[in-house]
């Protein structure tokens, strides 16, 4: 089974192409920044993971996703080979994207992103990317 699971955020906003041809398809690529959950000193404390979207998923990351926002995604991992001018062999690894999930709302991304600075988030729920779903606790019924 090849499944990939991931939470990160966006480094930068995606580049988006679309292929050639009788019907263009989309090719989205993004990179993700996913935190470690263990940390040795001296090293970096996130992984930098290429994704890929295409068609009408390449269109909807062109269209809602941007830089530095918290998203969810499961894929399946794609390494391939090349050979270059020089006859060196390369290889590239991605994420093919099969779903992909917002897990921060669009309101606490913005309010992060205010002024182009990123706030710390103020509690260990925020740090999850959650969001405090009842801003005014007199409507609750009970």
């Amino acid at each position: 089974m090849n499944k990939i699971i991931l939470l990160g955020r966006l480094t930068k906003d995606p580049d988006v192409r679309y292929t050639s041809g009788a019907e263009p398809c989309a090719v989205s690529r993004f990179t993700l920044a996913v935190n470690r959950t263990y940390k040795k000193e001296g090293e970096p404390d996130a992984d930098f993971i290429n994704c890929v979207s295409f068609a009408k998923q390449g269109e909807f990351v062109e269209k809602y996703l941007k830089k530095g926002m918290q998203i969810g995604i499961t894929g399946r991992l794609k390494i391939t080979s090349t050979e270059d001018n020089a006859g060196q062999r390369r290889w590239y690894t991605d994420v093919i994207t099969e779903d992909i999930e917002f897990t921060e709302s669009r309101k606490a991304y913005e309010a992060r992103t205010t002024n182009g600075a990123a706030e710390k988030p103020s509690s260990e729920a925020d740090g999850l990317g959650l969001e405090t779903v009842r801003e005014n606790d007199d409507d609750l019924p009970f």
